[in-house]
C-alpha cells in the first residue's frame, strides 16, 4: 500500500477535523463511540472522558487502540492505529471544553471525574473520497465500461 503524499495528510486532517464521532477500539472486544478533537499542529487527537471509562483505562495503561471513522459528509474513511495517555492538562481542557463535553458531566469541566485523553498516532489506513455524486458516477462508469470504480485516494499516513 502507498504513503499518501504531504498534502494529502493535511486532507485528512482537515476532514478528520469535520468527523464528530468513531469507534475507539480499546481491546479486541470492546469498542465505544467517542467524539474527537483534532489537533492537526501537535499531530494527536483529544477525547474528554470520565475516570473509570474504557477510554481513561485504556489511556492509564498507555495501551495501543484504534479510532475508526466512516464519515461520507467528510469525504474520510479511516483506521488510526496509535496509542493513548492521560493528560493534565488545564488550558488544553479549557480550550477544548463545549457544551456537548458539558452535558456528559453534572459539574461541567471542573467535575472530579473529568479526564482529558491524548491519542498519538502512528499509523493510518485512509480512504479520501469525492463524495456522494462522485461515487454514484464511478459507479455508473465502472458498470458502462467493465473497469474499477476510482473511490479517491487510498494509502497510509505514517506520523
Amino acid at each position: 500500500m502507498k504513503d499518501l503524499t504531504h498534502e494529502q495528510k493535511d486532507t485528512f486532517w482537515d476532514r478528520m477535523d469535520d468527523v464528530r464521532a468513531g469507534m475507539l477500539h480499546t481491546d479486541a472486544d470492546r469498542v465505544v463511540p467517542m467524539s474527537h478533537y483534532t489537533d492537526p499542529e501537535r499531530g494527536v487527537f483529544w477525547f474528554i472522558t470520565a475516570d473509570g471509562t474504557d477510554a481513561h483505562k485504556a489511556a492509564v495503561d498507555g495501551k495501543a487502540v484504534h479510532y475508526v471513522v466512516a464519515e461520507a459528509g467528510a469525504k474520510v474513511y479511516a483506521r488510526v492505529d496509535g496509542r493513548l495517555t492521560v493528560e493534565d492538562d488545564r488550558e488544553k481542557l479549557d480550550e477544548l471544553w463545549s457544551p456537548v463535553a458539558s452535558a456528559w458531566f453534572e459539574d461541567g469541566k471542573e467535575d472530579d471525574d473529568v479526564r482529558l485523553v491524548k491519542f498519538t498516532p502512528s499509523t493510518a489506513e485512509v480512504w479520501l473520497t469525492d463524495g456522494g455524486a462522485g461515487f454514484l458516477y464511478e459507479i455508473a462508469k465502472a458498470n458502462l465500461t467493465d473497469a474499477k470504480p476510482d473511490m479517491g485516494d487510498h494509502g497510509v499516513v505514517r506520523f
